[in-house]
C-alpha cells in the first residue's frame, strides 16, 4: 500500500510543481521530511538571518534547531508566554526584513495557487513582499483541487485546529469546523491567494510527500 501512495504522491507532486513553475515560482517536490530539511539546509546560507512564521510544518521538520546549531540567527516563536506586546510587534516587523522567511500554507491547488487565512497577517506579509527569499514548506496532506477546495479545507481542518493549539475561545473548538465567529478573539481575518510569485520577490516551495502541519 504505501508503493501506491508513494506513486500517488509523487504524481500529484509533480503536477502541482509544474503548476506553481508555470506561474513563476521556484518549486521542488521531495518524498520525506528528511529530505525536505536537507534541501533547506543547503538552501540557506550559514549567515543569514531566519525568520519563521506561525507553521506546525516547520515545527516538525526540525530546521529551528539545525539552523540554530550552525550558528544562524533564528527567531521563530513570537507567540512564547512570557513577551510583551511590544515585543511581540517587533519580532512581526523583522520577519518583512530577514534573509529568509520560512513558513508553511494553508492550501496549495493544483493549478499552483496558495491560498493563506491570518488572524494578523504578518505571516502572509511576509509571504509577499520584504524578506530577500521566502521558502513555503508544504506537506502532501495541504494540496487541494482548487481555491473552493481550498477554503473548505481551512474551515474544516487547518483552522479549528489552529484555534485550538492556541488555546482561542472560538466556537470552532468546540464544533470542530469554522462557524464564522464575529468575536474579537476570531484569527480568520486576512485570506490571501498567491496566484502568480509577487514581482519582487523570491519565493521557493518544497512539497514533501509527507502529511505535515494541519
Amino acid at each position: 500500500m504505501s508503493e501506491l501512495k508513494n506513486w500517488h504522491n509523487q504524481t500529484l507532486g509533480a503536477k502541482v510543481v509544474e503548476a506553481l513553475q508555470k506561474n513563476y515560482f521556484t518549486a521542488c517536490y521531495v518524498n520525506t521530511r528528511q529530505e525536505a530539511l536537507d534541501k533547506l539546509a543547503a538552501l540557506i546560507p550559514s549567515d543569514a538571518a531566519v525568520e519563521i512564521g506561525g507553521s506546525w510544518t516547520i515545527n516538525e521538520i526540525g530546521i529551528d534547531t539545525l539552523l540554530a546549531d550552525r550558528g544562524n540567527t533564528v527567531v521563530f516563536n513570537h507567540n512564547k508566554p512570557g513577551l510583551s506586546p511590544e515585543e511581540v510587534a517587533a519580532f512581526r516587523r523583522s520577519q518583512l526584513t530577514c534573509d529568509v522567511f520560512l513558513t508553511g500554507a494553508n492550501a496549495l491547488t493544483l493549478q499552483g495557487e496558495i491560498v493563506n487565512v491570518d488572524g494578523v497577517g504578518n505571516r502572509v506579509a511576509a509571504m509577499m513582499f520584504g524578506p530577500k527569499k521566502v521558502i513555503v514548506i508544504v506537506g502532501i496532506n495541504k494540496l487541494v483541487t482548487n481555491v473552493e477546495a481550498a477554503m473548505e479545507r481551512i474551515k474544516l481542518v487547518a483552522a479549528p485546529i489552529n484555534n485550538k493549539r492556541l488555546n482561542r475561545p472560538n466556537p470552532c473548538t468546540a464544533t470542530g469546523q469554522c462557524m464564522d465567529c464575529k468575536g474579537p478573539n476570531r484569527i480568520c481575518n486576512v485570506t490571501t491567494i498567491m496566484h502568480k510569485r509577487p514581482l519582487a520577490t523570491d519565493v521557493e516551495i518544497i512539497i514533501v510527500g509527507e502529511e505535515l502541519g494541519f
